[in-house]
């Protein structure tokens, strides 16, 4: 209410003011003559002499010349005599006029010639004033009158006042007092506004700030001051500033109320309409470089009506919208709405000249100014009150949100079901230990329970997660016991050791150092965590495999460490023993093997892998009778071998695109080979993934059928450990392969576990002893006697014998005198491509029987 109370209390004083004015506008010391008139087209040209001898001379109709916006020179007459004093002073109150000729006339002589307008510099003005002034003297004894010559492009408004020079420098004070006043309102309530904005960093504000700004420069240049204070060198200058700082203050002002009123929320197609409006006057502020004065102040001023209407209207349809900040705005842009159109009906004619009119606009936008200014204060001070009251919302909210986020961290950090610590709060504890004790090592191991699947299927879900509790329970208590062993977690109520790093796989740590130097502790642990679980009455075998990697010699950050120790876990040694500790020889799940996948099955698409053929020769006719067909990858940079080759294949699925490129290309070969003229089998090693296949027997059924010349001539090798790691399986595609005629041979015999019984079964014709009985053949008697004990067996068997490996004339005799059927191996050449063995075999035909080999 008290801001209210000053708002008021101000009005009150620019009223008083006002008032004030018009008083002083009665006093005796000027007078408003009554004048005539001659208006004169452009097209017309009237001098002085015409003028004073013209019949077209009119009496003037009001208090003062007020012609609206037109292109006519207009000549005024102006009686002298209703001023008593000898110096008098002529007033121009309009400052806007582009081009004025003063003529004081003596007894019809000129004595006095004048001329001005704002057209000119501003130091050519005979009195250096916001408005224009002629200074004369007159004598009693003769005969005055003032003619005025006037030609503008913007409103032909003439209010003429002839004064008294002392009575008018104290009317024209008071005045000044006003206008001091009106600016001194401006700018306080800029610099306020500027101020919050520095401290708010709001943009409403600056808005608000650059709306009043370009009033004040609006009201400035309609009264002349700025042309007299900022630039009186420079007319183009004024007259630009006068027409661009309408739409100019029409653009900022409608950008603060969409803010102010917060259209884009409370209604988005009045926001659209204001956003419309703010290019229009945009596009006329434009135009205003490239038009002439008239045209631009003509265009300013017809478009500041409907902006201003749009200002006042959205201000009800806001408050009836129940907008809050409405009411005040309401107000504020009637009244200078009200101001503005007042002071733009006098500009067209509309309305005479007096106070209110002349000065519509000073009046609405100061009131408009203080008005909103308290606005902006009340909504600051409600917007404070709600920051208030939303921070203690916020404390509220933020305790309750701590305590939830207390509970979720928990629930992160811990294993819903077993209750113990999960992986991350172990990743986090190995990192923590890793960072403060750096060159102490680190045993990380992982427990796995490899029968939890079998127990689920057996007890169902619910029974295995009470099987779970109990587990970690059980295992927490036996590790906490083994010498540097690291607590994971310790609350209030316990610590824990353990974490659950999955459904069925557990983590702990321990000091490397401290438990290698108690190995017994070791292997209780081991029994203890190894032994069946009793629940409901059974004894349950969980079957816990344990991996261990070691820091630093296994790997220095956290996640490979848990990773390299679930690898070990999975290793044959932890299936055997219970226990294994990650070997870096044995890790196939490299990033190297990654990469390797990736080249490989690039190598497979784009033909980058080769067979290489060595030949198979027979002991007892010294020919050549097969090769066996042997896959190279001869373009890489770095070689690998053909079983690491293989081995990658099968564990990531390649191997039966890489079989069926083998077999295709081996037909290739072989067509080749008769080309060159040697009727040549080929053996092919296939996997025991391909027998696994359901459509592997199809497959090379239709492929041989496809090549009737080959029928026969492909033999298909199998290895003797590959077939025992599904014998039922196995021996269902071989006997499929054997019935449609396709040769088998069985290879690297003795190096497996396979039976006899079952050995007799398969459907080969063909066995090749393994390399490994065969290298030290001459020197160690075992193998010489396991080798012949062997041949005689396949012979008896109805089996053709292959020995590999064969690399010296001594091992070659020895087999030959044991009864081996043939030989392979570096004795007759390496594995050669296509084109070399071409070369090899037509080198042997001609000269290599008769030779000595090795």
């Amino acid at each position: 209410m008290r801001h209210i109370a000053q708002f008021f209390a101000l009005a009150g004083a620019l009223i008083m003011m006002a008032f004030g004015t018009q008083a002083n506008a009665a006093s005796p010391g000027f007078a408003e003559p009554d004048m005539d008139y001659i208006r004169v087209a452009p097209s017309e040209q009237m001098d002085l002499r015409e003028a004073l001898t013209s019949d077209r001379w009119q009496s003037l109709e009001g208090e003062s010349p007020n012609f609206g916006y037109i292109r006519d020179t207009v000549w005024l007459r102006v009686p002298v005599s209703t001023i008593p004093s000898d110096r008098k002073l002529l007033e121009i109150r309009y400052p806007q006029l582009d081009d004025i000729t003063f003529y004081l006339m003596e007894n019809g002589v000129v004595r006095q010639r004048i001329s001005t307008g704002d057209h000119l510099p501003f130091a050519q003005r005979q009195i250096r004033h916001r408005n224009f002034l002629f200074s004369f003297e007159t004598d009693p004894q003769s005969d005055y009158q003032v003619l005025l010559r006037i030609r503008t492009q913007g409103a032909m408004q003439i209010p003429v006042r002839l004064w008294d020079p002392r009575t008018y420098f104290e009317a024209t004070s008071i005045e000044d007092q006003m206008h001091a006043i009106y600016y001194g309102i401006l700018i306080m309530v800029i610099f306020f506004n500027l101020f919050i904005f520095l401290a708010l960093r709001e943009r409403m504000y600056l808005l608000y700030v650059l709306s009043t700004l370009s009033y004040l420069m609006f009201i400035g240049s309609l009264n002349g001051s700025t042309y007299q204070l900022l630039w009186p060198e420079s007319p183009w200058l004024h007259n630009q500033a006068m027409v661009l700082a309408v739409p100019v203050a029409l653009i900022f002002t409608l950008l603060f109320s969409r803010a102010f009123l917060n259209l884009r929320v409370t209604s988005p197609r009045m926001d659209k309409l204001v956003w419309y409006t703010v290019l229009v006057n945009v596009a006329v502020a434009v135009t205003t470089f490239v038009t002439d004065y008239s045209v631009a102040s003509r265009l300013t001023v017809a478009l500041a009506i409907p902006s201003c209407l749009l200002l006042t209207v959205m201000g009800p349809i806001q408050w009836i919208r129940g907008n809050p900040q409405a009411g005040y705005y309401t107000i504020a842009w009637g009244l200078l709405t009200l101001g503005s159109a007042i002071t733009a009906a006098n500009k067209y004619g509309f309305v005479p000249n007096s106070f209110v009119t002349a000065y519509g606009i000073e009046i609405g936008s100061a009131l408009e100014a203080i008005l909103l200014t308290i606005a902006l204060a009340a909504r600051l001070y409600q917007e404070r009150e709600g920051k208030v009251r939303a921070r203690e919302a916020e404390i509220t909210a933020m305790a309750a949100r701590r305590s939830a986020e207390l509970r979720l961290i928990e629930q992160a950090l811990h294993n819903p079901l077993t209750g113990l610590p999960n992986r991350a709060c172990l990743e986090m504890t190995i990192s923590e230990l890793i960072n403060r004790e750096p060159d102490k090592r680190l045993s990380i191991a992982v427990i796995h329970l490899s029968n939890l699947p079998a127990i689920t299927k057996t007890l169902g879900h619910r029974n295995t997660d009470r099987l779970l509790e109990l587990a970690a329970r059980r295992f927490n208590s036996i590790v906490s016991e083994l010498p540097g062993i690291c607590t994971v977690e310790t609350t209030d109520q316990q610590s824990f050791y353990l974490a659950s790093l999955e459904s069925a796989t557990f983590g702990f740590i321990v000091e490397a150092d401290v438990i290698s130097e108690t190995p017994r502790a070791i292997v209780r642990a081991l029994e203890e965590i190894r032994k069946p679980l009793d629940y409901l009455g059974m004894q349950l075998p969980l079957d816990p495999h344990t991996g261990s990697a070691i820091y630093p010699d296994h790997a220095t950050d956290t996640n490979t460490l848990i990773r390299r120790a679930f690898i070990a876990q999975g290793s044959d040694d932890a299936r055997d023993r219970g226990l294994a500790y990650y070997q870096p020889s044995r890790d196939s799940y490299s990033a190297d093997r990654l990469t390797l996948v990736s080249e490989l099955q690039h190598a497979l698409q784009h033909g980058e892998l080769a067979l290489y053929l060595q030949p198979k020769l027979s002991l007892k006719t010294r020919e050549v009778v097969g090769l066996e067909a042997l896959i190279r990858w001869p373009d890489r940079k770095k070689p690998i071998p053909a079983d690491e080759l293989i081995a990658l294949a099968e564990q990531t699925g390649l191997i039966k695109p890489l079989t069926r490129w083998v077999l295709e290309n081996s037909l290739e070969l072989r067509a080749r080979l008769l080309e060159n003229g040697y009727p040549l089998n080929i053996s092919v090693n296939i996997s025991p993934n391909n027998l696994r296949e359901p459509d592997f027997p199809l497959y090379v059924q239709r492929l041989m059928s496809s090549h009737h010349t080959h029928r026969g001539a492909i033999i298909l090798e199998v290895t003797e450990t590959s077939m025992m790691q599904d014998p039922v399986n196995s021996l269902r595609a071989l006997n499929s392969l054997h019935t449609t005629g396709i040769p088998l041979s069985i290879d690297d015999f003795g190096s497996g576990y396979s039976s006899l019984s079952y050995i007799k079964r398969l459907p080969a014709s063909e066995i090749k002893i393994d390399r490994s009985l065969i290298t030290d053949l001459a020197s160690q008697a075992g193998d010489r006697v396991i080798v012949q004990t062997t041949i005689e067996m396949c012979h008896s068997l109805g089996y053709a014998v292959v020995a590999e490996g064969v690399e010296s004339s001594e091992t070659m005799e020895l087999l030959e005198k044991m009864g081996c059927d043939m030989i392979q191996g570096y004795i007759l050449t390496p594995p050669l491509p296509f084109d070399d063995v071409i070369v090899w075999l037509g080198d042997y035909k001609h000269h290599g029987r008769g030779r000595k080999l090795g």
